[in-house]
């Protein structure tokens, strides 16, 4: 793995937007950044042919374009031009299997409206080995400095999101806000209703369990001031509610034996279809 951080760049505004997330986030770090654009050459370039005619010439006006914005905004940053001749998808994968982490750019339809997240994203984020994160034109690349969320299951190991959400908040210096949604059951011969002593034990289990998992990372990161909290919803629900004024949200992708084909769990799918911030899906075991 490469000491980088990848953005995936096709001359959209959102793509630009996510290069400065990319650029930024590279740069609290202390790692390069590489502007990464895929393209099929679908023939070469004839002698007498117009520059602008060549399909190779906008391939590489997208990133040279990219970096020269980029480099005046952070003029210590290494960034590093990668194109590549191969489909998005492959591409996008194996820049991600190199990079500390793949950001990418998703089309916002307002600001209340799902992500708007197309079919190169989903196959990205199901199958990626690192992290990636979603950025969406017209969302504020930092600076407010608020605080980060991230959302826990807290079934199984999930050491990757953990480390991944603590050094994110300890290099931006602000607080970790983690939280966990469990709807509690339903108490017995109560119809639909449940009994406010069922939610009472309900939420204390869910705040030991929280406790649990996040007590050995309270002792690696103690600068890091985290807030936990229980919301008895929907796991779906909590994450999405909690990252409403959040500077990023942080769920986690459960791996799958390649047997089963990759999937994308219901608190995946309404962080990157509703959260009105910027998404990171991080895969663990």
């Amino acid at each position: 793995m490469e000491q980088v951080v990848t953005v995936g760049l096709d001359g959209s505004a959102e793509s630009l937007a996510a290069a400065h997330w990319a650029a930024d986030e590279a740069e609290r770090r202390q790692l390069a950044l590489r502007l990464t654009h895929a393209w099929i050459l679908l023939c070469p370039a004839t002698p007498d042919s117009p520059a602008a005619d060549e399909q190779n010439y906008w391939a590489k006006r997208i990133v040279h374009d990219a970096h020269t914005e980029l480099a005046r905004d952070h003029p210590e940053l290494t960034i590093i031009e990668d194109l590549v001749a191969d489909e998005a998808e492959k591409a996008l994968l194996d820049a991600a299997a190199r990079s500390r982490m793949l950001v990418l750019g998703s089309r916002g339809l307002d600001r209340v409206a799902s992500f708007f997240l197309g079919d190169i994203g989903l196959y990205t984020i199901a199958r990626a080995e690192r992290p990636v994160v979603l950025m969406r034109a017209g969302q504020k690349a930092d600076g407010h400095r608020r605080h980060v969320v991230v959302g826990l299951s807290l079934h199984g190991p999930q050491d990757n999101l953990l480390e991944f959400a603590y050094v994110t908040a300890f290099t931006r210096d602000v607080p970790l806000h983690a939280v966990h949604g469990r709807r509690p059951e339903r108490a017995r011969g109560s119809g639909t209703d449940t009994d406010s002593d069922v939610a009472r034990e309900t939420a204390e289990q869910a705040r030991r369990e929280m406790d649990e998992v996040l007590r050995p990372w309270r002792e690696k990161f103690p600068r890091v001031k985290v807030v936990d909290e229980v919301r008895l919803e929907s796991p779906a629900q909590a994450v999405v509610e909690a990252a409403a004024d959040s500077d990023l949200l942080m769920v986690g992708r459960r791996k799958r034996p390649p047997a089963l084909g990759p999937r994308l769990g219901p608190v995946v799918q309404a962080a990157v279809h509703h959260a009105d911030c910027p998404v990171a899906v991080v895969p663990h075991e």
